[in-house]
């Protein structure tokens, strides 16, 4: 069956005379993400490490017993020990191999807690060099099994979650101001902080050692991937860029100019940002972002773009928080955005205060564990987790004022600007 029609059967409660199937490519690895293999449709090889386990994650919205079993495939003559846990309970079995995949019983779990996500954790049992085995499909049945929600894709990352900002009214933006507090540091984890329409300002987790502040704005024309199709008048141009900074081609998400600063920015850290916009004529407009240096003290230019055929101030301001792979979206991300300012052409400062929740496509069906709220008077995203938390599309939030707009923004001049 295909997991699209999976996923609706298996939201719509659909398969209660058939047990549930969950794939074994919706499952995780902890604690290493690309400790074994993972493909769709096919099972977990490689599992040779009797410290990695393996998870799945899932709402059980009905309490009773559970029948749990999953398949396994062990050549002949083979035998692995296994253990699976279900809401702190566990049950242990024995897998003789017969170089076929047979589904492994572990019993009845009795499910008192029917709210929530739920973790099925699968831990090997054997000594170091001893045989684990395939790991196929978890499989449930039973009364609990009822109206059960499983992310059934392979693509296993988090929603992308959005705050949307008003623009205020009758006036032209020419600077966008925000700050942004990691709380979480995933792997695979992207901030954005100062977003507009043509444009992401934000930072950026790429490995357990590399960090990076980002800074893209987009070409015109709509090609949606390659770069190399976009005509020449179509195309965003670099006008200057800070030390240390690397800038060149992005596609595959729009296409544009990218530029980042390998950077070790701190998790609890308060992070500045700030992207203005100066309109030269009725089609050309340059956006420049400006990060403030911690160790430095001072604001440094990421870079400066020339985008055609705008002609136009800084409009569609958001910021979102997003899970750019798809290995480890069971981890939370979560991020603090506070202090939002805007400043118009004319020198006003305005204090944004409001923000409204959005979300991608998979937060709509497959992955509700996305939200937003106010914690200590600012914004804050939440995606990934297998939180209860969820909160509605288009939902707005109101913080607190500071009344205190950024007095210390001594911008660096751009270059021929």
């Amino acid at each position: 069956m295909k997991p699209a029609i999976l996923a609706l059967l298996v939201m719509a409660g659909g398969l209660h005379a058939d047990p549930l199937r969950i794939p074994a490519h919706s499952a995780y690895l902890e604690p290493e993400a690309n400790g074994a293999r993972i493909s769709e449709n096919k099972p977990i090889t490689g599992w040779t490490k009797p410290e990695l386990k393996i998870e799945w994650f899932g709402q059980i919205k009905t309490a009773g017993k559970l029948d749990c079993s999953v398949e396994v495939n062990l050549p002949a003559g083979k035998e692995s020990r296994l253990r699976l846990t279900v809401e702190g309970k566990s049950r242990e079995a024995t897998v003789k191999g017969t170089g076929s995949p047979v589904a492994v019983p572990f019993g009845s779990f009795t499910i008192t807690r029917a709210t929530g996500y739920q973790r099925f954790l699968l831990e090997s049992l054997n000594r170091p060099g001893e045989t684990n085995g395939d790991v196929g499909d978890l499989v449930l049945d039973g009364p609990a099994a009822k109206d059960a929600h499983f992310n059934v894709k392979e693509r296993r990352n988090a929603a992308s979650v959005h705050l949307s900002y008003p623009n205020p009214k009758d006036v032209n933006v020419e600077a966008f101001y925000c700050e942004a507090t990691a709380a979480t540091d995933p792997v695979a984890s992207y901030y954005m902080v100062c977003g507009w329409n043509r444009g992401y300002f934000g930072m950026q987790v790429n490995s357990p050692t590399e960090r990076r502040i980002i800074f893209s704005v987009w070409d015109a024309g709509g090609e949606a991937k390659d770069r190399s199709k976009v005509e020449a008048d179509n195309r965003t141009s670099l006008i200057a860029k800070g030390e240390g900074v690397d800038s060149g081609d992005f596609g595959n998400e729009g296409t544009g100019g990218h530029s980042h600063l390998v950077y070790n920015w701190k998790t609890g850290s308060t992070q500045r940002f700030v992207v203005t916009a100066k309109v030269l004529d009725a089609s050309h407009t340059v956006y420049s972002g400006f990060w403030f240096h911690p160790e430095q003290k001072k604001w440094m230019l990421i870079s400066s773009w020339k985008a055609p055929k705008t002609g136009d101030w800084l409009k569609g301001l958001y910021s979102f928080s997003e899970n750019f792979g798809g290995s480890n979206g069971q981890l939370q991300r979560k991020c603090y955005y506070g202090n939002q300012w805007v400043r118009t052409d004319k020198g006003e400062w305005i204090e944004i205060t409001r923000a409204s929740f959005s979300h991608d496509g998979t937060g709509k069906e497959d992955r509700l564990d996305r939200y937003m709220g106010v914690e200590h008077g600012r914004f804050f995203l939440s995606n990934g987790g297998f939180l209860e938390p969820s909160v509605k599309y288009g939902t707005p939030f109101d913080r607190p004022a500071t009344k205190t707009p950024p007095s210390d923004l001594k911008l660096p001049p751009l270059p021929g600007i």
